[in-house]
This record gives structure tokens, sequence and C-alpha cells, in this order.
């Protein structure tokens, strides 16, 4: 039995048939790469060509398995730094304890964040604290809970120094071997479904509706991906706009 996906990942699989793939007006490259002693070296790039903007990042992540730490440490070219680590497994099964923390030496920016998940046979929780020096800190929570394919969860977010709620959104969803179905309530106005239908091993589809109740304003969407064979594949979407997208993905080598 494998515990079911944190709330971020509800939906995930026909979310990704909307966003993975598409690239309009940049052209992107990842070179990733690992040493024979586990470290794992990652570099990308993003150039925008309307407005000419290149942005990079370097990452390293190494691990030390026997005392289930991993440490990641990232730069990018707007010169900030972060650095990230966790311990996992080791006073629970299942559970992570992390903290991340990015510095910008130009502006003198700091930010902090103590991160916990969880993680059981039907469970899957976490919280995270973002700290600040001038503010509260926010504390953000979520679960999901599982039954037989059956999925629900909560996700809020609370502002300490407002002493507000924030966020305050709730899911259901239902995943089979061939499809899943995802529902949504975003802080009781933003109502959202997916459906996701894996019809063959080569071809994919996915519908997305969305309703806000503040502006009665409804938007859908339509997507879709075939394997051509195992290095490449073509995948198209088109919403209630009457936006098109398309795109082409090809495997150059492993």
């Amino acid at each position: 039995i494998m515990a079911p996906p944190t709330y971020g990942d509800l939906g995930k699989s026909a979310r990704d048939l909307f966003s993975s793939g598409y690239h309009f007006g940049l052209i992107k490259l990842d070179v990733k790469t690992k040493t024979k002693s586990g470290v794992e070296f990652s570099s990308g790039g993003v150039s925008n060509q309307d407005s000419g903007k290149v942005f990079g990042t370097l990452e390293t992540k190494y691990s030390i398995d026997d005392y289930g730490l991993k440490f990641s440490e990232k730069w990018n070219t707007d010169n900030t730094l972060a650095t990230d680590v966790t311990f996992a497994d080791k006073l629970l099964k299942g559970l992570t304890l992390g903290y991340g923390c990015t510095f910008s030496p130009q502006t003198g920016t700091k930010t902090g964040k103590l991160k916990t998940s969880y993680k059981h046979d039907n469970v899957s929780a976490n919280a995270d604290f973002d700290l600040s020096l001038s503010a509260g800190p926010l504390v953000n929570a979520s679960a999901v809970v599982g039954y037989q394919g059956w999925l629900a969860g909560y996700q809020a977010c609370f502002d300490t120094q407002r002493n507000k709620l924030t966020k305050n959104n709730f899911a259901l969803g239902y995943t089979a071997s061939d499809f899943t179905l995802h529902a949504a309530v975003n802080n009781g106005c933003d109502f959202s479904g997916l459906i996701y239908h894996k019809v063959k091993p080569e071809l994919e589809g996915a519908i997305n509706l969305e309703w806000n109740s503040s502006n009665n304003v409804t938007q859908f969407g339509i997507a879709t991906k075939y394997n051509l064979d195992q290095d490449a594949s073509i995948r198209a979407k088109v919403n209630s706009n009457l936006q098109v997208g398309l795109g082409y993905q090809q495997k150059l080598r492993d």
C-alpha cells in the first residue's frame, strides 16, 4: 500500500498535460550529471524571447543515507543563494523534517522555512512554517487521506501576525489504474474539476473545468499527449478562449 499523494499533487497527472512541455516564447536548457561519489549537479537556463531576459540556475545535491540526511545548495543569476537540509525516516518511518533558507547578498534579504511531512499507508500530511524577522510566521498545513482509491484533502494557511486564515481549500478525488477524478474548492469561491484518462499506453487525455462564483466566470480546457515512440511525443491543448497549444518533444540521448 502506497501513501496517498500530497495535497499539491492531487490531480497532477491531468494538470501536467496542460502545463508540461509548453514553453511559449522561451528557450530552455537543462543539464544534469552525477559523480561516482553520488553528488548530483544540475544547471538550467531560460531565455525569454519577448523581454530578452536570461535566467540561470546551478544546483548541487548530495546525501548521507546512513543518517537520513539530504543537502541541496542552489544559486541563480539573480544572485540568490538557497540551502535546503532534510532528515528523513530516522525518528519515525515516513517522517521528514527539513529546513530551507535563502539569502541575497546584494539586498540582504533573508528567508527561512521549517518543513515537516509525514506519510503512511492512508495519510499524507505536511506543515511548513515561513519565518520572517519583520512579521509573524505563516503556517501552511495540509493533509490527504485515502481509502480504496478515494482521496480527500484539506489545505490551510494561517497568518499569525494578522491572526487570519488566508487559505482554506478542500479537495476530493478518485484514482484508478487508468483514470483520475479531482474536484476542489478554494476559499469557498473557486471551484475546479479535473478528469484524466489513459486511453492506451501511448495516448493520454485530460479535461479541466473552472468556475469562480464571485464573478461567475467559467473556463474549460482539453489536453492530450501521444507518444510516437519511446523517445518522441506530441501534445496539444485548447481552452474556452480558443487558445491552442501544440508541442513536440524529442529525447536526444540518455
